[in-house]
């Protein structure tokens, strides 16, 4: 199962459409996980449209319109690993032991918030799972989505895909 991760697309206030090279992955994802900070139902729309599938949650930038279609928790079972998305996990420093803490039972929690990629493992094996942003890098040096496989139970392939 692939799958397409990406967060904080603030549309249109940081740009005015998502990158071509994001919108070619979408039709290629069994599933898109998104993790909040949309700021316009139009993105939601595309990503509902074109998405096979869609697993998504509001963010602190996000009007009623949004959060009166999405949860602030999302949670599936994609390739026999139980997933979390959220929006906010607080600072980097105690991630792992908050998220521990907050979402037993996970294998994998994908983030947003940041805009900073993030890809740890935490002692008790939760994968943190950070895609920063397609299109406001902020004080990163690129626009980033990731791309991941999950079949068998296994997360693999998780790959950080930097924009132009």
């Amino acid at each position: 199962m692939r799958l397409l991760l990406m967060s904080d697309t603030h549309l249109p206030k940081r740009a005015k459409v998502l990158p071509a090279a994001l919108l070619d992955e979408i039709p290629r994802a069994d599933v898109v996980i998104h993790a909040g900070d949309w700021v316009d139902t139009d993105t939601l729309d595309l990503l509902e449209d074109r998405s096979r599938r869609l697993v998504a949650v509001y963010g602190n930038n996000d009007g009623p319109g949004l959060r009166a279609r999405l949860p602030e928790t999302a949670y599936a079972e994609l390739g026999g690993l139980r997933f979390g998305v959220v929006h906010e996990t607080g600072p980097a420093q105690g991630r792992e032991a908050r998220c521990t803490a907050r979402f037993p039972g996970l294998d994998v929690l994908v983030f947003g918030h940041s805009h900073i990629p993030w890809d740890t493992t935490t002692p008790g094996g939760l994968r943190l799972l950070n895609p920063g942003s397609p299109t406001d890098r902020r004080r990163q040096p690129h626009h980033t989505y990731m791309t991941a496989t999950a079949s068998d139970a296994t997360l693999t392939d998780v790959t950080l895909h930097r924009l132009l």
